[in-house]
């Protein structure tokens, strides 16, 4: 008993130091709170307020809290992103996911994967999109963030069709805003891909790697 009261100390203290050294060892691993300077404190202080909950630890912000100058200013943009455009969270968090399926951001997916399905998204169109289709069933407002997303990533243009699509769903103010939470969630995508940040667990169910 005392035997294996030992080696599972050691196997404990072993898993722990793997995981010291992951950390240590990750690009742009994660800070200690005694570690940041005044900038950066403030701005952890604020993104762990409601709604965003967030701690400075986790991916995408161990890496933007770097550059707490430029961090305060995305997180004002996220912030208008994610919660006060002209479009319901089902379009935004699709659009959100379409950029994901792009980048083939695992981390980005297995986060807003459910906030997509959540606020109303079908299951099969989040599945057309991490298969890489163009997804069959989709509402018209929500074809029409589709066709603007992937026209922009896949052709570098917009079909006077498709603006016209999305025109009608959102106005002029929604098209910009489906523009700017596209814009926005390449920047976290790169930055994710860069910290080589992937899903903390299997609750979800990876992008597969699509050919090229």
């Amino acid at each position: 008993m005392k035997r294996r009261r030992i080696l599972s100390a050691l196997i404990g203290a072993i898993a722990v130091s793997s995981v010291a050294q992951a950390d240590e060892t990750a690009r742009f691993g994660p800070l200690k709170a005694d570690e940041l300077n005044p900038a950066q404190k403030a701005w952890a202080e604020m993104i762990a307020a409601p709604p965003r909950n967030a701690k400075f630890t986790n991916p995408p912000y161990r890496a933007y809290i770097r550059n707490p100058e430029l961090a305060t200013r995305l997180s004002a943009l996220s912030e208008y992103l994610r919660w006060n455009t002209s479009l319901p969270p089902r379009l935004s968090e699709f659009a959100i996911i379409i950029t994901a399926r792009q980048w083939t951001a695992q981390y980005e997916w297995f986060a807003h994967y459910p906030l997509a399905i959540k606020a109303g998204l079908d299951p099969k169109v989040a599945a057309d999109v991490a298969a890489g289709n163009r997804p069959s069933g989709m509402r018209a407002d929500e074809a029409a963030v589709y066709d603007l997303a992937t026209e922009l990533y896949r052709d570098k243009k917009v079909s006077d069709a498709t603006f016209g699509a999305a025109l009608k769903q959102f106005g002029e103010r929604g098209v910009m805003d489906v523009i700017g939470i596209i814009g926005y969630y390449d920047l976290v995508s790169m930055t994710l891909i860069t910290m080589q940040a992937s899903a903390p667990n299997d609750s979800v169910a990876p992008l597969p790697v699509l050919s090229k």
